[in-house]
């Protein structure tokens, strides 16, 4: 145990270390930064989830005395913890009259939507402990944005002030605020305040495929080492269950809460939305199976994904929420109770 510890905590500083190296702001740097969570993860599942916790506190605390403590706090709460909280659930396991049976992986992709959305709404409350303070730097971002997007044009932009004077003479100014201008300026506020209300559920959208995508490629690493305890999953068979219905449910009823509680419901939407195109590509892939053609539909799929820059996840989405509302493929998979 000793010893797992002690990885541990080599796994901790090489993660603080990745995370840390975002200070520079240098392309390298973002890359290193994205993988900040794979040294942990990997321990987790190749030693034990002890490990694992004891990555989590040694980096946060050498953050915390190195560099900052906004910056430990940030790196415990979104990625640490979040990192840790996964491989735990990963090498859960309990004895059934079957044998052992491990924890599903359907119920595993609802937790990767949860932790997702709980470690937006944790590095949102670190950053702005102020709701008021957090909304302003949302509607501050969005506006940029969408000023990116549908800049301000003046109509006379270009004309030479030999031209704007003989107009002048010849036309009576026209009166401050012109409708077409007052209309664009309104369209953009509003548009600003649209895309500011749903930026905590593209953020934990994004966020839950990257800790999907990690918790499989630290599992790949690890079970190419040998050190992996679970056999590997089926993972087309993935399913959650019919209960994150019930809680996407509940983080819509949420979103029309004030503060940081609406917040956490659209952060939660977020999540889920993409928890749910993951099991609709899941569910794709299981029900081409043995079918003539496998191969050029999942490529056609995959294509249109690519081609379409993640727009038909949305039809994923709702492929991923009717197969878990059909529940059809509930007996391949099930629990024992």
């Amino acid at each position: 145990m000793a010893q797992h510890i002690g990885i541990g905590i080599g796994a901790g500083l090489v993660s603080a270390l990745l995370f840390g190296v975002l200070l520079k702001a240098t392309p390298l740097a973002i890359l290193l930064y994205l993988v900040a969570p794979l040294p942990i993860l990997i321990v987790g599942l190749g030693w034990s989830h002890k490990a694992a916790l004891a990555a989590a506190a040694t980096g946060s605390l050498v953050l915390v005395l190195v560099i900052a403590p906004f910056m430990g706090l940030a790196f415990g709460a979104y990625i640490a913890l979040p990192a840790w909280w996964l491989a735990y659930l990963t090498l859960l396991g309990r004895e059934t009259p079957a044998g052992l049976e491990w924890y599903p992986t359907g119920r595993l992709l609802g937790w990767i939507a949860a932790t997702a959305a709980l470690a937006f709404i944790a590095i949102a409350v670190l950053s702005s402990p102020n709701h008021a303070a957090f909304d302003a730097q949302l509607r501050g971002l969005a506006q940029t944005l969408v000023q990116t997007r549908m800049p301000a044009t003046r109509p006379d932009a270009g004309r030479t002030r030999e031209a704007e004077a003989a107009d002048s003479q010849e036309t009576a100014p026209e009166p401050k605020g012109a409708p077409d201008s007052d209309a664009a300026d309104v369209t953009r506020t509003e548009m600003a305040d649209a895309l500011a209300r749903v930026v905590p559920a593209f953020a934990a959208n994004g966020l839950a495929l990257l800790l999907t995508f990690y918790l499989w490629a630290s599992a790949r690493i690890v079970r190419i080492s040998g050190r992996l305890p679970r056999p590997w999953p089926d993972l087309p068979s993935t399913a959650m269950p019919r209960t994150t219905l019930a809680t996407l449910a509940a983080a819509i009823l949420m979103c029309f809460a004030p503060g940081y509680v609406g917040v956490f419901g659209v952060a939660l939407v977020g999540a889920f939305s993409a928890a749910f195109a993951l099991q609709g590509l899941a569910a794709f892939h299981d029900r081409s199976r043995g079918r003539p053609g496998r191969g050029l539909m999942l490529f056609g799929m995959y294509l249109i994904l690519f081609v379409t820059q993640g727009i038909a996840l949305v039809a994923l989405t709702v492929f991923g929420l009717a197969d878990t509302a059909l529940d059809r493929r509930r007996p391949k998979d099930s629990p024992a109770p």
